[in-house]
C-alpha cells in the first residue's frame, strides 16, 4: 500500500474542502480528484518526508488552485465547455508569453498554437496538462510551459503540429530514408503501401487506411485536406471553417487518434489480423523508418491523400 493510500480518508476529505472552494466545480468529484491529487502528494511530500502526516496532507492540497485545478481536470475528461474556457481565458496569456520569448510576431504565433497543440495532446498523444499540479497558477504555469518549450528547441520537435512548414513533411521523409538507407521509403513514392516491406501487409493497411478516413465525417475530411495537401496552417483553417485555431488543433489531434484506432480495429476485424499482429507490424515498421507509430501515420495519411486526390481528382 502506498503512503498515499494509506491516508486516502484524510485526503478524500482534504479533496472535498477543495472542492467547495471552487467557484465552479466543472461537476467533478472526489474521485475525479484524487488520482491526480495521490500522484501529487506522492511526488511532493511523501517523497521529501515519508513519515508525513494529516497536517502536511491537509497544508497541501488547501494550497492548491481550486477552479485552475478543476479546469484542467475536466478538460483531460474532454468536457468541450471546459476547453471553449480554457482557450477563452488563457489564449492571450499563451500568446503574450510567445510573444516574449519570439524574435518576430510570424514566430510568435507559431510558438503559440504549437504549445494549444501540446495541451491538447496532439504531439504523442499525451497533454500537457497532465503535468499541472495546481499548486501555481494555472497562467503562471502556462507561461512557464512555453518558456520551457521554446528554450528546449520545442519548434524544431513538432512534426505533427506543423508539418507544413518550411516543407518539414519533405525533410522528416528525407530524415527517414537516411536512417534506414532505404532512397524509396517515403520522399520518393505516392504509395502508402511501399512503407511497407510485406506485400500483404502493406495492402492491407493500405485498405484500412483510405476506408477510415472515408468513414470520417465530410468538415474532418476537409481539414485533413487542408492541412496535409493543402499547405493551409491551423490558424488559416480555424479562419476558413469559422473556428479558433487551437480548436482547429484540437479537431486534429482527435481525427490523428480515432484514424490509428480505426486502422488497427479494420486490419482485425476485415484482415484477420490478431492484436499480436497489429502491434508487432506496425511499430517494427515505425522502428525501421526511425520514427515512432504518430509521425508515421501523419506519413500515410499525407500519402493516401495525394493517392487519392490523383486517382479520384478530389477527397
Amino acid at each position: 500500500m502506498s503512503l498515499a493510500e494509506k491516508h486516502k480518508t484524510t485526503i478524500d476529505e482534504a479533496i472535498a474542502r477543495l472542492l467547495s472552494r471552487a467557484e465552479n466545480s466543472r461537476s467533478l468529484g472526489i474521485a475525479d480528484l484524487s488520482p491526480r491529487v495521490f500522484k501529487s502528494l506522492e511526488k511532493y511530500v511523501f517523497k521529501i518526508d515519508e513519515s508525513a502526516g494529516n497536517a502536511e496532507i491537509k497544508a497541501f492540497v488547501d494550497e492548491i488552485r481550486a477552479d485552475d485545478f478543476c479546469l484542467v481536470l475536466a478538460c483531460e475528461r474532454g468536457d468541450e465547455k471546459a476547453w471553449e474556457d480554457l482557450v477563452k481565458n488563457f489564449d492571450g496569456t499563451v500568446k503574450s508569453a510567445a510573444r516574449k520569448i519570439s524574435s518576430n510576431a510570424e514566430d510568435a504565433e507559431d510558438l503559440a498554437g504549437s504549445i494549444w497543440a501540446e495541451l491538447y495532446g496532439l504531439k504523442e498523444g499525451k497533454s500537457k496538462l497532465a503535468y499541472f499540479s495546481g499548486r501555481g497558477s494555472l497562467a503562471g504555469w502556462l507561461r512557464a510551459v512555453t518558456n520551457q518549450l521554446a528554450i528546449d528547441g520545442f519548434r524544431k520537435m513538432k512534426r505533427l503540429v506543423q508539418i507544413e512548414e518550411d516543407r518539414e513533411f519533405e525533410n522528416l521523409a528525407q530524415d527517414s530514408s537516411e536512417k534506414t538507407g532505404n532512397e524509396k521509403v517515403v520522399s520518393h513514392t505516392e504509395n502508402p503501401e511501399e512503407i511497407f516491406s510485406e506485400r500483404q501487409t502493406a495492402k492491407d493497411v493500405s485498405k484500412a487506411l483510405k476506408k477510415a478516413i472515408d468513414e470520417l465525417e465530410a468538415e474532418d475530411k476537409l481539414i485533413l485536406k487542408l492541412y496535409y495537401f493543402d499547405d493551409l496552417k491551423l490558424k488559416d483553417i480555424g479562419a476558413t471553417l469559422g473556428f479558433h485555431e487551437a480548436t482547429a488543433s484540437r479537431k486534429l489531434a482527435r481525427m490523428q487518434t480515432e484514424i490509428r484506432k480505426s486502422v488497427e480495429k479494420i486490419l482485425k476485424a476485415e484482415h484477420g489480423w490478431n492484436e499480436d499482429e497489429v502491434k508487432r507490424h506496425l511499430s517494427e515498421t515505425a522502428s525501421k523508418l526511425g520514427i515512432n507509430l504518430e509521425k508515421m501515420f501523419a506519413i500515410l495519411i499525407v500519402l493516401t491523400l495525394v493517392q487519392e486526390i490523383l486517382e479520384r481528382g478530389v477527397l
